[in-house]
């Protein structure tokens, strides 16, 4: 009986091992050791197909503005005007946020996960940012004028005008804090916070967000600083706040009170229909030369003060990466 057993069980055990299925084999562990973590999908391969979706969006679009004979940017643009602004930055923030959307739909998230909740759009973090944005660029606009580098005067916009001018150049700029803040700190900051952290992404985001302002006309060593500390301040904003909406609001309110109202160069362009003229004269490290106040020496000190006020006030780090839907 014992012999004639022991020959059954060796015979289902060779069964079980003849019809068990194999282990993943060297390659299939190593490929899936790239491509996969814990969360799924990488955060890198994520990123990739991502910007390849706004590459293909993009090329879509400047495919039906040249069959449509429609202007498509470019040539050698020297003034700001409200409509230009409002095209410009409203087409590169519709790229990103279809392609975010597209990606959410990819990783089971919600799109206001990637910066822009829509409970909290419009709200109390919007306004508090411009007024903050406000106070940043008067504050750089006026320790020039203390030490006589800038003249104002009253700008060419007058009466029912001016409100007029006022509304527009707040919604071309509403536009540029969603282009920009999204655009670098939205899908790509959540997805690379994912993959290495977040102050190491922000590092390199606004490492890459100073690189994209590089080329402004007369650019100098303290506009290109200014443009990092801007972006690292940027993801200081959403890192405390949670939401992109505080930073879209100063970028809103700098951006505006700089041009609008103070009538100063923004990023080497002049201003049209602005309620203040300034005119600036004196060296480039007090004025900020032909980029505008943004590359004064003032400029990097204002937006240090911003950042350890903002950290007193707004202590609490609320920003979250959260795992897809489907991993819960």
């Amino acid at each position: 009986m014992n012999d004639d057993s022991e020959v059954v069980h060796t015979q289902a055990d060779a069964s079980t091992a003849a019809t068990s299925p194999a282990g993943p084999s060297p390659t299939q562990s190593l490929l899936r050791r790239i491509f996969i973590g814990r969360s799924g999908l990488r955060a890198g391969w994520r990123l990739a197909i991502f910007l390849l979706i706004v590459f293909a969006l993009g090329s879509g679009l400047r495919l039906v503005a040249r069959i449509l004979h429609l202007p498509t940017g470019g040539g050698n643009i020297t003034a700001l005007t409200p409509l230009g602004v409002v095209a410009s930055a409203g087409t590169g923030f519709l790229l990103t946020a279809v392609a975010a959307w597209i990606m959410s739909k990819i990783e089971g998230r919600k799109f206001g996960q990637y910066g822009l909740p829509a409970s909290q759009a419009f709200r109390k973090d919007l306004w508090v940012g411009m007024l903050w944005g406000f106070l940043a660029t008067s504050g750089t606009v006026l320790m020039i004028f203390v030490l006589h580098g800038v003249r104002i005067t009253r700008g060419p916009v007058h009466g029912q005008a001016l409100l007029a001018s006022a509304a527009a150049w707040g919604l071309a700029f509403l536009f540029v804090g969603f282009n920009e803040e999204f655009g670098f700190r939205g899908y790509i900051q959540y997805t690379l916070t994912t993959g290495i952290g977040f102050w190491p992404s922000a590092i390199l985001i606004s490492g890459l967000f100073g690189l994209a302002h590089a080329q402004n006309s007369g650019e100098n060593v303290f506009g290109e600083l200014s443009v990092v500390l801007f972006g690292l301040l940027f993801c200081l904003f959403l890192r405390r706040r949670g939401s992109l909406w505080w930073a879209v609001g100063f970028h809103l309110g700098y951006d505006w009170t700089e041009t609008f109202f103070w009538g100063a160069p923004d990023s080497g362009l002049l201003p049209t229909q602005n309620f203040l003229s300034s005119t600036f004269a004196g060296p480039k490290w007090l004025t900020g030369g032909p980029v505008g106040p943004e590359a004064s020496m003032f400029t990097p000190i204002c937006l240090l003060i911003v950042a350890i006020l903002f950290s007193l006030v707004y202590r609490e780090n609320l920003y979250r990466t959260g795992t897809p839907a489907a991993s819960r």
